[in-house]
């Protein structure tokens, strides 16, 4: 048994006892002291503090340890929560939220945290809305009847039982519960007590959050409550009138008169210290100014006027604030993103540019990544300005952080351009080699999109390929085989002659070639194709194909390479047929069926059709060049001029191609109902190449773009080499219907943008930040008697997000009585907030009078945005109801 203690109570004097009821002995007091004593104290010992707790976890070695120290307290709680007169609950509830917070499972306490809201001690109270914070939620049924309880405490008379609940109010609160208590909490918004109303204005930015048609009921209120003293009351209203302008266009209107009100309190915390008190890292009050700077930011996007009234106190803010704390660079970061997001000078923004340029040269790492994080943001609004600090980003590749790393290199990307393109792939070539796969293969794509564009010669490009499969190993995407295949393909004979031998040594001389595959691929088709140019050794080039091929280490598409490569051998080089035909024959009986195939059908060509292996191995014609390899960007892409033979021996392999309307039809499905005879079948015509050097530019001549002469659908739709409409025409079996002269490709003279405005347009499709509208430009008659009407639309497509879209590529689709005409687009890269230009050359192929359905259209495009590839389809069927009848 416990031990027994005894009280001494003849201690107490005799006129003490007289002052108990004659029924209360002193017999019976004992007793129950006793009993108190016995059961509280010695039968149920105190459980384990929060302190203790976290020391035992601390302590743990192995994640099993930690786990059972969790999973021991987590059973005592759960039995303690079972019992009715635990004095410990509080205690209890808060370890049961230290262990929610580490991550395991503490549901079981959510009935307990309302037990606990509900009761009236102050202490019980807090630990229970604090447990409700963390452990509830809109999609649990008890959040629900926690709505009584806040009300209660809404009205309570102590002003910290107000605050608790108003704190929890604004971090769970539900559209349900928020239309339950909107006129509490409106009551408190007006209140005397300032932390009261602080609290309720924060709430309330909760409730216009969950529940935007609120909002109405704060406006007039915010307005005053600009004018406080308090800075804990003007930081809540600034935030609620941010989110109600980000939430209402209508808002956002509203509150553009209190612009001044704003420039005026920001130029006093920044020159004439408002605040003293708030003095944080001797920055006045930090806090309040990053708000008005977010909200000066929202106030001002796209407006040039109420953008004119903070270009004072922007530059005041950007050249007065002490850089050396981190609450000095948290507001020149608001102040560079208000700057770069409102219509500023161009002083402004150079002046916001050499802020980042700042931050790369700060020791933080934090510092220099949120530095090149907001660049690769801006870097479209003042492309020049960044330039200026090219050198110090190319050095932030060396940085030891990976996640530095990877925005410099995004940023490198960026600032690519003829001038530079040399010295910038230099150092990210130097990045690649030590950086990990994932970012290689990533880095090695991109770097071959930016030699495509900005090569200034064929040989220095070839170099950086070389390299690429060189560093980058296995570690590539296969658009670099494609394009290196491409480009060799598409160089002149002495560079071909170049890169073989080239490729040849690196192969010779390089060790490990299992983990450069993608290398072993390119070297053995460029062998393949122009081995005869190359000056080496044909008996120790059989030998090495030899040794490749019985490797273990190298894949089967390797393999198939080399095989195919031999095979090619044999007619490029003479003298070695016997010792190929050998190493063929061994493959007849492999493993694997493709490589058995292989072998077999050129074993077949070395007996018994010997006579058609020179012309069925001979080389392969030039690949077609990617659209960004075009000869704006390099000359010495241009392609030579046709002879007469060449071009009679192009002309039979155009008109061979399938001349039926499947192919579109394919493309963007079966979008329109068709009749037996077709009369609803898609007719789309893209640009010829050869069109977009004749007819009128895109732009006006002010302005340049890559105007390369591709159509959108060059790689969709098959198209005649030589270039002209007619035989595009009867490519897709449209040679019939367009038989007068000119009527499709009739130029009409093009007008700059600037005048867009003033013309119709419809708006197409809005979502996921992504903005089409179509401007619908009037009707142009042809002189000639026999055509019918031909009009223009200019597609405008407008990036929203914040991210950059990348390969964008529109694509459409009309009835057969209308021929559609795509012109090149003035880009395929959208920063955020920018556009792209296209224009649609619609006719008519039947006459308005003869009937037939009015104009319809298909509308496809696709795009990449971080590495992931969207499509989007939809139907335009709205136009003008006189448009082309």
């Amino acid at each position: 048994m416990y031990p027994y203690y005894e009280t001494d109570w003849s201690i107490l004097p005799p006129e003490h006892n007289r002052r108990y009821s004659p029924g209360l002995t002193i017999n019976n007091i004992k007793q129950v002291i006793n009993e108190t004593i016995e059961t509280n104290i010695l039968r149920k010992p105190a459980p384990t503090r929060l302190r203790e707790l976290i020391r035992q976890i601390r302590a743990c070695r192995t994640a099993a340890e930690e786990r059972a120290v969790v999973n021991t307290e987590c059973a005592y709680i759960r039995s303690t929560f079972r019992e009715t007169d635990c004095i410990w609950k509080c205690r209890n509830m808060a370890k049961l939220l230290y262990i929610h917070m580490l991550g395991y499972p503490a549901h079981f306490g959510q009935v307990e945290c309302l037990k606990l809201a509900a009761s009236s001690k102050y202490t019980d109270k807090r630990i229970g809305y604090l447990g409700a914070m963390l452990l509830l939620d809109e999609r649990t049924d008890v959040h629900v009847l926690l709505t009584n309880c806040l009300k209660n405490d809404l009205n309570s008379p102590t002003q910290f039982v107000v605050g608790t609940a108003l704190c929890t109010l604004a971090a769970i609160a539900s559209p349900e519960m928020a239309r339950d208590l909107c006129n509490d909490v409106e009551r408190l918004i007006v209140s005397t007590n300032a932390f009261l109303r602080k609290k309720a204005i924060l709430c309330a930015f909760r409730f216009v959050r969950r529940v935007p048609e609120l909002m109405e009921d704060y406006l007039p209120k915010c307005e005053v409550f600009l004018a406080d003293k308090n800075h804990g009351i003007l930081i809540a209203t600034i935030t609620l009138i941010t989110e109600m302008c980000e939430q209402s266009v209508a808002v956002l209107r509203y509150f553009k008169s209190i612009i001044p009100t704003l420039v005026r309190m920001l130029k006093s915390l920044t020159v004439t210290g408002y605040s003293p008190e708030h003095l944080v890292s001797g920055v006045s009050d930090p806090f309040l100014q990053v708000k008005i700077l977010r909200l000066l930011r929202v106030l001002g996007h796209g407006d040039p006027a109420q953008s004119e009234i903070m270009n004072d106190v922007l530059a005041q803010v950007a050249t007065s604030t002490e850089t050396s704390k981190n609450a000095g660079n948290a507001i020149l970061y608001e102040t560079v993103l208000t700057i770069m997001n409102v219509e500023s000078e161009n002083s402004l923004r150079v002046l916001a540019v050499n802020i980042l340029g700042r931050f790369l040269l700060n020791n933080d790492k934090n510092i220099r990544f949120i530095g090149l994080l907001t660049l690769v943001k801006t870097v479209h609004k003042d492309m020049t300005a960044v330039q200026r600090h090219r050198i110090t980003i190319l050095e932030c590749l060396s940085d030891g952080d990976p996640s530095i790393q990877r925005c410099a290199m995004e940023l490198s990307f960026t600032l690519i351009n003829t001038q530079n393109i040399e010295m910038v792939v230099r150092e990210l070539l130097r990045y690649l080699e030590s950086t990990d796969a994932e970012m290689k293969a990533l880095c090695s794509s991109k770097i071959v999109l930016a030699a495509e564009t900005y090569s200034p010669s064929i040989r220095w490009h070839l170099d950086v390929l070389l390299r690429i499969l060189t560093i980058a190993g296995n570690n590539i995407r296969d658009d670099v085989i494609s394009s290196t295949i491409q480009l060799i393909s598409n160089s002149p004979q002495h560079e071909q002659r170049f890169i073989t031998d080239k490729m040849w040594e690196a192969i010779m001389n390089m060790n490990q070639l299992e983990n450069r595959q993608p290398l072993v691929q390119v070297a053995v088709w460029t062998i393949g194709e122009y081995g005869e140019a190359g000056g080496f050794d044909e008996f120790e080039l059989i030998e090495h194909y030899r040794q490749l091929l019985w490797a273990p280490q190298l894949s089967i598409t390797t393999k198939q390479y080399i095989l195919v490569s031999l095979a090619k051998i044999s007619v490029r080089i003479n003298g070695c047929t016997p010792e190929i035909q050998n190493i063929i024959n061994s493959f007849r009986v492999h493993m694997n069926i493709d490589l058995q195939q292989r072998a077999n059908e050129f074993s077949q060509l070395f007996t018994n059709y010997k006579h058609l292996r020179n012309s069925l191995l001979e080389k392969m014609p030039k690949l077609k060049l990617t659209e960004l390899t075009t000869s704006e960007y390099n000359a010495d892409f241009a392609a030579p001029q046709s002879t007469e033979v060449e071009e009679q021996q192009e002309e039979p392999a155009a008109v061979q191609e399938p001349s039926n309307q499947d192919i579109l039809l394919d493309l963007l499905g079966d979008c329109f109902s068709s009749d037996g005879n077709g009369n609803n079948a898609l007719a789309v015509v893209p640009v010829p190449q050869s069109a977009a050097v004749t007819t009128q530019p895109y732009y006006p001549p002010t302005t340049s773009f890559n105007q390369a002469g591709l159509s959108s659908y060059n790689n969709n739709v098959p198209m005649a080499m030589a270039g002209t409409t007619d035989s595009i025409m009867d490519l897709l079996g449209l040679a019939a219907a367009s038989s007068a002269p000119n009527q499709t490709h009739q130029t009409i003279p093009y007008t700059s943008f600037g005048t867009i405005a003033s013309i119709p347009s419809i708006d197409v499709y809005h979502k996921d930040d992504i903005y089409i509208r179509f401007f619908i430009h009037p009707t142009v008659e042809d002189q000639q008697p026999s055509s019918t009407a031909t009009a223009r639309i200019t597609v405008q497509t407008t990036n929203g997000s914040q991210a950059t879209i990348e390969k964008f590529l529109f694509q459409a689709a009309v009835p057969k009585s209308f021929v559609l005409t795509l012109r090149e687009p003035s880009s395929t890269v959208m920063p955020p907030g920018g556009t792209i230009m296209q224009d649609l050359l619609i006719a008519r192929q039947t006459p308005p009078s003869q009937g037939g359905p009015g104009l319809r259209m298909k509308v496809r495009f696709s795009y990449e945005v971080e590495n992931y590839s969207m499509m989007e389809q939809i139907d335009v069927n709205e136009f003008p109801s006189g448009f082309l009848r």
